[in-house]
C-alpha cells in the first residue's frame, strides 16, 4: 500500500530560485545530518558556481530529532538555489520520493548528505555524457571505479547483497545501492510517481521498474570514500532487502506500478 506524502515547506519565505527550470536538480535526503550536511553544502556550492548552468538544491529532512533543519535553514538564506522540505513519514526512500517530485529539473540526481562520492564526478552524469541514457547510477564497482577507506569485511557483504538482488530483482548491474543516481526529467516524473518503498529497497524498485519501463540505464564507475559513520546496518538492512525484493515482485504482479494516465488525472481534475 502507497504510504500518504505530506510535504511541509520549511521558511519558505526566506528561499528564492534562480530558475523555474534549471538543468539540475540535487536532491539530498537528510536524516540527523547536523554534522555531514554543513560541509557537503558548501562543497556542492564550491562547485555549482563554477558551472555554466542553472541548478537547484532540495534538502529533504526526514525525521530528524537534530539540528538538521536548522543547519539547512540557515545554509539556504544566503544561498536562494536551495530548498529545503519535510516530509513527514520517516524512511530514505519516501524522503527521495518527495525530493525528486519536488525538484523542477532536466535532470535531478539523488546525493548522499555524506557527499561520499566527490561532487565534481556530477559532471559525468550530465551532458554530453548522457548520450541517451534515461537513468544513470554510479558504480563502485567495475573498471575505473574506486573505493577509498572501506573494511573489506563491508565489501564482501555488499557483494553478497548485489548477488541476492541479481538472483531475485534485476540483474546487469554491478552496485544498485550507491547513493547516488541521476534521472531525466520524464523517467524521474514517471517511476518516482508509481514508487512504493519507503526504505532502503527503493533503489532496487526503481531499477526493476525501468528495466520493464524499457528506459536506457548507465553506469558509471565513481570514486566512493568510506565513511565510519555510515548509516548501513549490515545484518539487519540486508535481511529487510529480502522483504522489499519480495513486495516490489508481488506489486508488479498485482499491477501496483501501472503508468499513471496524466492527461487523464488533467481532465479530471478540470472537471
Amino acid at each position: 500500500m502507497q504510504s500518504e506524502i505530506h510535504v511541509q515547506q520549511v521558511g519558505q519565505q526566506q528561499m528564492t530560485h534562480t530558475t523555474d527550470h534549471p538543468l539540475l536538480s540535487i536532491v539530498i535526503p537528510a536524516h540527523n545530518e547536523e554534522r555531514r550536511l554543513p560541509p557537503s553544502l558548501e562543497k556542492i556550492d564550491a562547485f555549482l558556481r563554477q558551472q555554466p548552468f542553472e541548478a537547484e538544491v532540495i534538502v529533504v529532512e526526514n525525521g530528524s530529532i537534530d539540528r538538521t533543519v536548522a543547519v539547512a535553514e540557515e545554509f539556504a538564506k544566503d544561498h536562494p538555489y536551495v530548498r529545503v522540505v519535510e516530509a513527514a513519514v520517516r524512511g530514505k526512500g519516501l524522503a527521495v520520493k518527495v525530493g525528486m517530485l519536488e525538484a523542477r529539473g532536466e535532470y535531478r540526481f539523488i546525493c548522499d548528505a555524506d557527499l561520499s562520492m566527490p561532487i565534481e564526478e556530477i559532471v559525468k552524469f550530465l551532458p554530453p555524457h548522457v548520450n541517451g541514457h534515461d537513468v544513470i547510477i554510479a558504480s563502485r564497482e567495475g573498471v575505473g571505479a574506486r573505493r577509498v577507506g572501506e573494511p573489506e569485511y563491508r565489501h564482501i557483504i555488499g557483494r553478497i547483497n548485489n548477488f541476492i538482488i541479481k538472483l531475485t530483482a534485476v540483474r546487469g548491474f554491478e552496485d544498485t545501492q550507491c547513493g547516488f543516481k541521476m534521472f531525466n526529467r520524464k523517467s524521474a516524473e514517471d517511476l518516482f510517481g508509481v514508487q512504493q518503498m519507503t526504505g532502503i529497497g527503493f533503489d532496487i524498485e526503481l531499477l526493476f521498474i525501468a528495466k520493464q519501463r524499457g528506459y536506457r540505464i548507465k553506469q558509471v564507475p565513481i570514486t566512493w570514500y568510506f565513511d565510519s559513520d555510515s548509516r548501513m546496518r549490515l545484518v539487519g538492512d540486508s535481511l529487510h532487502l529480502l522483504v522489499e525484493i519480495w513486495q516490489i515482485r508481488r506489486n508488479w504482479f498485482w499491477g501496483v506500478y501501472a503508468k499513471k494516465d496524466t492527461k487523464a488525472a488533467d481532465r479530471q481534475s478540470e472537471a
